[in-house]
Formats: structure tokens, C-alpha cells, sequence
């Protein structure tokens, strides 16, 4: 059973998964990971450019901001923990590898920036394991299965989730080294400690993951990529989450929180900067439920602006 579970709540009423808080990395790890992720990201933003198949720009900023609405929905597991979907397939699997991995990058640093959810110096460790991992290992590897598995209405399924699966247990992973690495826990705790949780809310990801796309997805196109006529249904979920069910997402911890009281490491770091938006709630807003529910809609908004504006220069490539 892990033990602090009432610290973690009175840190933070809202917990979301393996977003690695502020200050608890240092030394060179930050710097490493950053320059690592800076690299990762101009691969794929290169990948994404020169690719033959892209979604619209309205398609790209509709999925990021259903994969951040997505994000604020925390489900219970055993054990007095939670998890919520980390989204790296299912991204992958809306927009395309490089689509994807930039996407999920832009919801993880907007979560940072504007609702302190993360910190700066560990932005880039945290993009390296949702972003880089979680939708460019996790997506090349769903592709793979795609291509080895026997042909059958089944094989996309079974890909997608044995692909989501995976790609939570490679985030924990990484993110097991990058606190070892740190001096913040031995390597031969934390990597037990953090498969051992994340295997069951990988079995979480891998079900929301294949419901996501049956119901964002037509049966025959289930993997490609689909055109600007498709982006009403991802802005539409992502407006349904953030109104009427991020609200009554799980309190309990997460994963890697649960993992961080177990052994008395987490405590509760200065920002660097303050945000009116911290931990999903707006300042001044008596009711937490609407105080959530605009938090997010705010979200969702300035994630769908900022990634069209983004997706501009990419998807206009294709008329070259």
C-alpha cells in the first residue's frame, strides 16, 4: 500500500500522469533531456514537412486539444491510485508519427507553461517520455504490429492496444531512469515501483486508446490520416470533456505520484513563475467545478489557436 496519499492531495487537488514535477530533477539530467527532446522534436517537425500524407491544419488543432482535454480525465485503479490517458498512439494514430509526437509536445509545454502542471527546467524530460516515447516509439511500434500481425478485422485493435500498452510502460521507464539518474531514487526501487503501477493503467490507456478511435475514426480508416473534414468530432469531444467531465476526474494520485510518497520524496517545489491557471483552476472562482470547467475550456482554446497556427507552415507543404 503507498503511503502519503493525503500529502499528495493537499500539494494538489488534480494529479496527472508522469508530468514529472518542478525541481525534482536536477543536475545535468535537465539540460541532457531538454537537448535530447529539442533534437527529437526537429526530427519529427523535418519528418512532418517532407511527409506525403497530412492532416489539415483544423485536423491537427482539433486533436491536440482533444488529447489536452483528454488529459485532465483522471480514472481510478487498484491500490488507491488513478491514471488518465497518455495519448501517444492515439495521436500517432489520428495524425501520424511526426503529426502525433508534435501535437502531444505542444500539449505537454502549454500544461507546463500556463497550468503548471510540470515545471520548466523538466519540460523537456517530460516531453521526451509523453511526447518522443509515448507517440514516436508508441506509434512506430503500433505501425510495426500492423505489418507482422495476421490480416483480420482484429489486427488494428490488437495493435493499437498492445501499442498503448507499451508506450505508457516506455514513459514509465524513462521516467524511472531520469529519477535515478537525478539521485532521486535508487534505480532498483523506482523501476520496479513505477512498471509495477503503470502496467495496470496501461491496460487503461490501451482501452480508452481503441474506444477514442472507433469513435473518432470510421471503421475503413482506422490509422490513416483523414482530411479537414474530420476535425469537427475530435473539438467536439474535446468541448464535451472539458464541460461536463473533467470536473469529476479522480483526486487520487497517480502513477508516479503514488511512487514518490511510497518512498517520501515528493514535496511541493516554488514555480519559477505564477499562473492565474495553476492546477487547472481560475483564480478567484468560489466553485471548483466551474472554476475546472473554464480552466479547461480555456485550455482546449488556446491549445487548438496555437497548434493551427503552428500546423500552417507544415500542412501548407503539400500544395508545393
Amino acid at each position: 500500500m503507498f503511503l502519503g496519499y493525503a500529502e499528495i492531495y493537499l500539494i494538489r487537488k488534480r494529479n496527472y500522469l508522469m508530468h514529472i514535477p518542478q525541481n525534482l530533477l536536477d543536475g545535468s539530467i535537465c539540460p541532457v533531456t531538454a537537448a535530447v527532446s529539442g533534437l527529437c522534436l526537429a526530427g519529427a517537425a523535418l519528418a512532418a514537412y517532407r511527409s506525403a500524407e497530412k492532416p489539415h491544419a483544423l485536423r491537427f488543432a482539433a486533436v491536440s486539444a482533444f488529447l489536452f482535454a483528454a488529459q485532465m480525465m483522471n480514472f481510478p485503479i487498484s491500490g488507491g491510485t488513478s491514471g488518465h490517458l497518455l495519448g501517444g498512439v492515439l495521436a500517432s494514430a489520428l495524425l501520424g508519427v511526426p503529426f502525433g509526437v508534435l501535437a502531444l509536445a505542444l500539449v505537454v509545454t502549454i500544461q507546463a507553461l500556463v497550468f503548471a502542471d510540470g515545471g520548466l527546467t523538466v519540460l523537456g524530460a517530460n516531453v521526451l517520455n509523453l511526447a518522443v516515447l509515448g507517440a514516436g516509439l508508441g506509434g512506430l511500434l503500433r505501425l510495426g504490429l500492423l505489418k507482422q500481425l495476421p490480416a483480420g478485422g482484429t489486427r488494428a485493435w490488437i495493435a493499437t492496444g498492445l501499442a498503448s500498452w507499451a508506450s505508457v510502460m516506455l514513459a514509465a521507464l524513462a521516467c524511472a531512469v531520469e529519477l535515478a539518474l537525478a539521485g532521486a531514487l535508487p534505480l532498483q526501487r523506482v523501476v520496479p515501483a513505477m512498471l509495477g503501477v503503470h502496467a495496470l493503467i496501461g491496460v487503461g490507456e490501451a482501452l480508452i486508446t481503441c474506444a477514442a478511435l472507433a469513435l473518432l475514426e470510421r471503421p475503413a480508416q482506422i490509422g490513416a490520416v483523414t482530411d479537414s473534414r474530420r476535425f469537427a468530432a475530435p473539438a467536439l469531444a474535446a468541448l464535451l470533456i472539458v464541460l461536463c467531465l473533467s470536473p469529476f476526474a479522480s483526486p487520487l494520485p497517480d502513477g508516479l505520484e503514488a511512487v514518490l510518497a511510497q518512498y517520501q520524496v515528493l514535496h511541493e517545489a516554488a514555480p519559477l513563475f505564477v499562473t492565474p491557471l495553476a492546477d487547472y483552476q481560475i483564480a478567484g472562482v468560489a466553485s471548483e467545478v466551474l472554476s475546472t470547467g473554464l480552466a479547461g475550456l480555456i485550455g482546449i482554446v488556446l491549445t487548438f489557436l496555437t497548434a493551427g497556427v503552428l500546423a500552417l507552415p507544415l500542412t501548407r507543404a503539400r500544395a508545393a
